[in-house]
């Protein structure tokens, strides 16, 4: 239904999205998972029209969204973060102004309205001013213009944002009737959201796709050993003994626990197989008896922290890079304008690395003030005044400001 590809956005000489590429296909609920900044909203603009990309093309049922964009955007529903709503109309003005404007035919409008609201139970507020509304009576106004139509794609950013815990269980179970008949692509940030309503999900990182998959697969890609554990009425030997025969296992720990006979088992092994089955039957023959087995799985939370770890991470390589450039400034600073070497027991405080040491100093150095701290000596080389200045401080005195002629 939707194709995207090479899609990029810049703004200047920034990427907001890069060489996006992505396929949408009928009948499923997408999640769009991603940091803030990361995107997401950007992406929404560009598939439903409002924005166009700086590369890239965009075909929705075979049209193109910038060639014939009035042929793609009949096929969408859209509900922005913020809902497009005049606040000084009626509920159902709205949505007869909102179905006028997606071209729907006067005879058909009024049906079109009133199963808009039916939907999203807005019947006795159709005569209100949206102004007085709640916020997440408001937001079921966006939502049935998004509707307006019978669109074949929804395309909902951030549906739930600021609605609280009784709404958001409301608009989560009408996504859900909603992927029964439509294809929705759901953006959002809020994970538990997009694992309880999603069939698929994207994430997307720095602007870039970095994980397409269901959650199920998802999980398995990003975790490939599964993790068995077992309480059983047994002892170490029978249950290595029941475990032997699995090729597949990777490791086995066997911990006594503080009940008498009984012992805690984790056992590992391959994800492209499950041995539950076969385990529990293999204790069984081998005289073990499980209180309790289940399997540890990575969270989507653990698996989205891992995709979009380098938006928040440096590599150590680079930082020490950077420290040795910024250290090599600092001293070309310094030796321009004429300063002595900094004194070793003055550079260096608690945790500071040499390039923040520098660069502490220098920054007071161009501020046109010196660091005076305990017994330390600088030396003010600058032949025009020609001037040596000695400091001697004890701890806990604050700093003293150089006048114009190098005074003290």
């Amino acid at each position: 239904m939707i194709e995207v590809t090479n899609l990029t956005r810049k703004y200047g000489d920034a990427y907001a999205i890069e060489n996006l590429n992505f396929t949408i296909e009928k009948g499923k609920v997408y999640g769009f998972l991603g940091p803030n900044g990361a995107g997401k909203s950007t992406t929404m603009n560009i598939l439903t029209g409002y924005i166009a990309a700086t590369e890239g093309t965009v075909i929705i049922n075979g049209h193109d969204i910038l060639k014939e964009p009035g042929e793609a955007r009949s096929c969408i529903g859209y509900l922005p973060e913020q809902p497009p709503l005049y606040q000084d109309m009626t509920v159902r003005e709205y949505l007869d102004f909102a179905a006028e404007l997606k071209g729907i035919d006067k005879e058909k409008r009024k049906q079109a309205v009133d199963e808009a609201m039916e939907t999203l139970v807005l019947e006795e507020m159709s005569g209100r001013l949206i102004k007085n509304l709640s916020k997440g009576y408001k937001q079921r106004v966006g939502f049935a213009q998004a509707l307006l139509g019978v669109p074949e794609i929804l395309i909902l950013d951030e549906p739930t944002v600021g609605l609280d815990p009784k709404q958001i269980i409301e608009i989560r179970s009408l996504i859900k009737e909603l992927g029964k008949k439509h294809t929705v692509i759901l953006s959002s940030h809020i994970l538990s959201e997009v694992s309880e309503v999603c069939d698929h999900i994207m994430i997307i990182s720095k602007g870039k796709l970095v994980a397409s998959d269901s959650t199920e697969d998802l999980i398995k890609r990003m975790q490939p050993v599964t993790i068995l554990r077992i309480t059983a009425v047994a002892d170490s030997e029978s249950v290595e003994k029941a475990i032997s025969g699995f090729e597949a296992v990777t490791e086995c720990l066997v911990e006594e626990t503080d009940e008498p006979g009984v012992v805690s088992v984790e056992v590992k092994y391959d994800s492209s197989q499950d041995l539950r089955m076969k385990i529990a039957k293999s204790f069984t023959e081998n005289g073990c008896t499980i209180i309790e087995m289940n399997t540890e799985k990575a969270t989507l939370e653990e698996i989205f922290l891992e995709l979009t770890a380098e938006d928040e991470t440096v590599s150590t390589e680079e930082s020490t890079q950077m420290e040795q450039e910024l250290a090599e400034s600092v001293d070309d600073f310094l030796n321009e304008h004429g300063y002595g070497e900094i004194p070793e027991e003055q550079a260096y405080g608690p945790g500071d690395t040499e390039a923040e040491a520098l660069s502490d100093f220098a920054d007071e150095l161009a501020g046109g003030r010196d660091r005076i701290s305990k017994n330390v000596s600088y030396e003010y080389d600058d032949a025009s005044e020609g001037s040596e200045i000695t400091a001697e401080s004890t701890e806990g005195q604050g700093e003293e400001e150089l006048s114009d002629d190098g005074n003290l």
